[in-house]
């Protein structure tokens, strides 16, 4: 029973990128998302999503996406390469999902959403204590 009421709180909802070049669909809870405070995410604003890539559909755009990585090589950050934004990539924490900026999903209540810190600054130790499988 439990498990049926997890999925009727799941939706889908639309986003993409400023320019429109970049669509996708991604299907959550929208409950709780992380704040990351690494040096791009900072800079970015990225607010994480975290799904699994059978919850993440791409409606339009793969052609226009760039990728760039850093560091460890290991996170595939995309981006418009017409606007400029990272709407989602393939995080390192989650290399089999995806990490949905939540600021660029259409009708999404903030206000309804738990923003919960993660010290990607401090990377390792971050990943230890808040993905603890």
């Amino acid at each position: 029973m439990e498990d049926a009421l997890k999925i009727e709180a799941m939706e889908w909802k639309q986003g993409g990128c400023h320019c429109g070049q970049v669509k996708f669909r991604v299907c959550s809870e929208f409950k709780q998302v992380l704040d990351c405070n690494c040096s791009i995410c900072q800079m970015k604003g990225f607010i994480h999503l975290i799904v699994p890539k059978e919850n993440f559909e791409l409606l339009k755009g793969g052609s226009e996406l760039e990728e760039y990585r850093f560091n460890t090589k290991v996170a595939k950050h995309l981006f418009c390469r017409h606007c400029g934004v990272e709407s989602f990539y393939v995080p390192r924490s989650h290399p089999d999902d995806y990490s949905v900026n939540l600021r660029c999903i259409e009708a999404v209540d903030f206000s309804q959403v738990e923003l919960i810190p993660f010290d990607g600054a401090n990377w390792e130790a971050a990943v230890k204590k808040t993905f603890k499988n």
